[in-house]
C-alpha cells in the first residue's frame, strides 16, 4: 500500500476548514521548495504569449519554444500573425501537432484582436474568452503573465492530476478543479500556485511515478 494510499481516508474525513488550513501549509511547502517558479514558455511581449500558449496545448514547453525561436524574430504583431495564410503557419508550427486548428485559431484571434482591440491583447477574462482557441486554462495563463491580471487558477495536466491526489479536488473537468480550487488557495497566491505544481510534477512527481511516496502528500 502506497502512503497516498494510506493517507485517503483522512483526506475524505476532513472538513473544508481543514482543507484549507493544509492547502495553506502545502503551498508553504511549495514556496520554499520553488522559490522562482515561472512560465517555462518564452516570449517577448503580449501577442507571442498567446501564440506560445494555443501552441502549447498537447505540446511540451521546450518543444514549442524550439519553433518559436525563429517565428518570433520575424512575427510580433497581432497584425504579423493576422496577414499569414493557414499554409503558412501550418508550416512554421507544423511540428507542434494539432497544427491546422492550432494555425487557424491564432490567425483568427490575432484578426480579432487587431480589428476589435486595437492590436492589444486584451485585458479581461470576458474579453480573452471572445478570441477563437483561448478556454479559461489559456486565458488564465495569458492574462497573469502578460498584465499580471488575475481572475483564476490555471489548470493544466499537472494541476489536475496532483490536486487529485491531494485531495484538493475530485473534479477531472478543469473548470470544476479551477472553481474547487479557488476555493480553498488564498486570492494572493492563485497565479503562482500552478506553475509550483507544473514544477513539483516534472521534477519530483511526475505521471509515470506507479508507487508514489512524495513529501508532499504527507503534509497534515
Amino acid at each position: 500500500m502506497s502512503f497516498v494510499q494510506f493517507i485517503l481516508p483522512f483526506i475524505k474525513s476532513e472538513t473544508q476548514t481543514e482543507k484549507k488550513w493544509r492547502t495553506v501549509k502545502v503551498i508553504k511547502y511549495l514556496k520554499k521548495k520553488f522559490p522562482d517558479a515561472k512560465i517555462a514558455l518564452a516570449f517577448n511581449n503580449p501577442i507571442q504569449l498567446l501564440v506560445a500558449v494555443i501552441l502549447s496545448a498537447q505540446c511540451t514547453d521546450k518543444k514549442v519554444n524550439e519553433v518559436t525561436l525563429g517565428i518570433f524574430e520575424k512575427y510580433k504583431t497581432a497584425g504579423d500573425f493576422a496577414s499569414l495564410s493557414q499554409k503558412q503557419l501550418e508550416k512554421l508550427i507544423h511540428s507542434c501537432g494539432f497544427y491546422r486548428n492550432k494555425a487557424k485559431n491564432i490567425i483568427a484571434a490575432c484578426k480579432i484582436i487587431k480589428s476589435k482591440f486595437n492590436g492589444r491583447l486584451p485585458k479581461t477574462m470576458a474579453e480573452m474568452l471572445t478570441l477563437p482557441g483561448v478556454a479559461r486554462k489559456t486565458a488564465n495563463v495569458v492574462l497573469g503573465n502578460a498584465w499580471g491580471v488575475v481572475e483564476g487558477i490555471a489548470v493544466d495536466t499537472h494541476m489536475i492530476r496532483l490536486n487529485q491526489k491531494l485531495g484538493f479536488t475530485k473534479e477531472s473537468n478543469p473548470v470544476k478543479i479551477e472553481r474547487d480550487l479557488m476555493r480553498l488557495v488564498p486570492k494572493k497566491d492563485w497565479f503562482g500556485y500552478t506553475y509550483m505544481i507544473i514544477n513539483y510534477g516534472r521534477r519530483v512527481c511526475p505521471a509515470r511515478h506507479k508507487k508514489c511516496d512524495c513529501e508532499i502528500y504527507k503534509i497534515r
